[in-house]
C-alpha cells in the first residue's frame, strides 16, 4: 500500500526549480533512502511532500487522497516529521518532549494518558534514553538531543515516518542502532522515509534509494543498483569498495581519484 506518492513533483525557489519533475511511492513496511550531494534538493523535496512548502507542478497523495484534502491535524496524525537540525527551545524533560510526539493524536476532548505513557516509554526505550528522561532537554549533547527527537517522531502513532538525515552528529554506534530502529519501525507495517548523508549506512539499511542530482531523480531501485559505480562516479564523485560481511553486504566510499 502506498502512503506517499508523488507525480512529476516541481518546487520552485526563486522562480527557479530547486526539485524538478519527481515522482515516489513509499509504502507501508519499507525504508526509503533519499541521497544525493548537498544542495540537490533532498530536504525541499521532503517538506514538499508533507505540505510544508508549495509545489508548482505535479501531485502529492497522502495514503490515497490528495495532500489538500487533508486536514493539517490529519496530516500530523499520518505522517511523523522529523526535520534537519531540529531546535529545542525550552528546558523540558525529555519525557516532556518525547510526549509532544503524542500531541496530533489528542482530537478535541480526547484523551488517553495510560496510552500517551506507555507510547513515550516504548519510544524512549527504542532509542535508549529512559535514564535521561527527568534531565532539561537543553543540557543534552548534540547526539542525545537528536536521540530524543526520534523517539518523539515514534511515539507519535503514525503510519509513515520521514526523518531528514536522522544519524546527523551521532557516533559510529548510535547510527547504527538508529537505523536497526528504523528497520524495526518498518517491519511493523509502517512506511520510513530517510535522508541519509552516509552512503554506507544507505546501502545496508534501506530496502529502496532514490539518488537526487540538482534536483532531479539521478538513480533509483535497489541499493546495489541505485548506488552502481556508475552513480557513484557520476553523482558522487566517488568511488567504493564494496564486500560482504556474513549474510550482509557493505559499500564502504572512497574519494576519486
Amino acid at each position: 500500500m502506498a502512503l506517499i506518492e508523488a507525480g512529476g513533483l516541481t518546487v520552485l525557489r526563486d522562480a527557479k526549480p530547486v526539485v524538478r519533475d519527481v515522482s515516489l511511492t513509499l509504502d507501508a513496511g519499507e525504508v526509503l533512502g533519499l541521497v544525493g550531494p548537498n544542495g540537490s534538493g533532498k530536504s525541499t523535496l521532503v517538506k514538499a511532500l508533507l505540505g510544508l512548502l508549495p509545489h508548482a507542478q505535479g501531485s502529492v497523495k497522502l495514503v490515497d487522497r490528495e495532500l489538500g484534502r487533508h486536514a493539517p491535524e490529519e496530516r500530523a496524525r499520518l505522517v511523523g516529521y522529523l526535520p534537519q537540525h531540529p531546535i529545542i527551545h525550552w528546558p523540558l524533560r525529555v519525557a516532556e518532549l518525547v510526549a509532544l510526539g503524542r500531541y496530533p493524536r489528542h482530537r478535541a476532548g480526547e484523551r488517553d494518558a495510560a496510552a500517551d505513557r506507555e507510547a513515550v516509554e516504548r519510544a524512549m526505550a527504542a532509542v535508549h534514553v529512559g535514564a535521561l528522561a527527568t534531565r532539561p532537554a537543553t543540557e543534552l549533547s548534540g547526539g542525545e538531543r537528536m536521540r530524543v527527537h526520534i523517539a518523539r517522531l515514534l511515539a507519535g502513532g503514525h503510519a509513515a515516518l520521514c526523518a531528514d538525515e536522522p544519524t546527523a552528529s551521532l557516533d559510529p554506534y548510535y547510527q547504527l542502532d538508529i537505523m536497526e530502529t528504523l528497520r524495526q519501525v518498518a517491519a511493523g507495517g509502517i512506511g520510513v522515509l530517510v535522508v541519509l548523508h552516509e552512503l554506507e549506512l544507505a546501502a545496508r539499511y534501506c530496502d529502496r534509494l532514490i539518488v537526487l542530482a540538482d534536483g532531479a531523480v539521478a538513480a533509483e531501485g535497489p541499493p546495489d543498483l541505485a548506488l552502481s559505480d556508475e552513480v557513484l562516479a557520476r553523482v558522487f564523485r566517488v568511488s567504493a569498495v564494496r564486500g560482504r560481511h556474513g549474510d550482509q553486504t557493505f559499500l564502504l566510499p572512497l574519494r576519486a581519484t
